[in-house]
Order: C-alpha cells, then sequence, then structure tokens
C-alpha cells in the first residue's frame, strides 16, 4: 500500500493595500479618510510623528476591512500647527557619535521636570531671563562678567569661610536702622581723612 505525503502550503505574506486621501473626523471624533468612493476609519500608525489633522491628504494602508492605518502626511493646508508627538511610551532621540541641532525662530520647552546632564555647556543670548520659586547653584568655581549689577532682595544672607573682599573706587553702605562691624581685629584706615559725626558719640 502506497501513502501520499502532503507537504504545507507555503507560508504567504500578509498583503496590504495602498491608498491615498484626505482626512477627517467623523461624528463621534474618529479620525476617517475619503479614498475615491469609501470612507474609512483609521488610526495614525507609530511611525508617523507627525499628528494628522482634518484636511490632510495622507498614505494610508489597509490591511483588512476594518483596520486602516496612516502612515505619511502628504499634504496640509497653510495654516494647521505641525505637531511632533509620540502617544503611550518614551520617546528617545539619538545620535550616536553625532551632532544633533535644533533650528527655529522660537522654542518653547513645557515639561514638569527637565534634567540636562553634559560635561560643557555654552548659552549665548542677548537677553536672558530665569524665573523661578527657587533657584540652586552648586559648583566650585562661579565667575561672572557685568558692565552692571542691580539685585533687590527682602532678606540677604551671606557666610564666607575665607577671605571676602571687595575693591572698589566709591564704597558706599547704607542702613535705615542699624550699621553694625564686629571683629576680632577691626582697622579703619583713611588716607587723608576720616570723619564721624552723630548726636551722641561712644567709645569704650
Amino acid at each position: 500500500m502506497k501513502t501520499s505525503s502532503l507537504k504545507p502550503a507555503p507560508a504567504q505574506a500578509i498583503t496590504g493595500q495602498w491608498c491615498v486621501g484626505v482626512l477627517g473626523l467623523d461624528e463621534v471624533g474618529a479620525l476617517v479618510v475619503d479614498s475615491g468612493g469609501l470612507r474609512l476609519r483609521t488610526r495614525r500608525a507609530a511611525s508617523c510623528l507627525l499628528e494628522p489633522a482634518a484636511g490632510d491628504s495622507v498614505a494610508c494602508l489597509r490591511i483588512a476591512p476594518d483596520e486602516v492605518w496612516v502612515m505619511a502626511v502628504l499634504q496640509r493646508e497653510e495654516g494647521t500647527a505641525n505637531v511632533v508627538s509620540c502617544e503611550g511610551n518614551n520617546m528617545r532621540i539619538a545620535v550616536e557619535g553625532g551632532r544633533l541641532e535644533l533650528a527655529a525662530e522660537e522654542l518653547d520647552v513645557a515639561t514638569q521636570r527637565t534634567r540636562l546632564a553634559t560635561d560643557t555647556a555654552d548659552v549665548v543670548g542677548r537677553q536672558l531671563t530665569v524665573v523661578g520659586t527657587g533657584i540652586k547653584l552648586v559648583g566650585s568655581v562661579l565667575s561672572s562678567v557685568m558692565d552692571r549689577v542691580q539685585h533687590f532682595s527682602k532678606h540677604y544672607l551671606r557666610t564666607t569661610d575665607g577671605i571676602d573682599r571687595v575693591a572698589a573706587t566709591h564704597l558706599e553702605c547704607e542702613a535705615k536702622q542699624l550699621l553694625r562691624l564686629e571683629g576680632e581685629h577691626t582697622l579703619v584706615n583713611g588716607r587723608e581723612l576720616i570723619k564721624a559725626r552723630g548726636a551722641q558719640i561712644h567709645f569704650g
């Protein structure tokens, strides 16, 4: 008796159908694409980082009657904002051994927490404004060069373990209520004139 062996059919890839259409929204706000005489519900593919908007001309891939994916935005109406977004997971932009540049007329960054780690950072600008409830600087060396420094605070406390030296052409210290100078050794040296004036002057 002869037995016949049946060979399994070769595996076949899932086929898809490309279509081009205009994106819109249905009555419940879901994405739909009008392509020819068809109106299909669609979703944005994970690789389409540019968030589609109503009125866009899009390229879609249909892999089932009710499964259509927006793969790319081909054309957009003028005035519609371009939003690059990634839903669900964390997003990381990596350039291995290269350089990443951002160029824009205006850059806005909105986040709950920002962390920047770098060996060297240069910030160059005509005007820099920093606004925060609490600002903390920690480092080994601080060097600043300014034409003019203006400071205002309700309370100003400063502690220096080593030398605290001020060199100026003209130095003024003014207090509305009390001015106190105290040290283990206090030296006052006026090369030409020392003048003290008050309703009462006490020494000792």
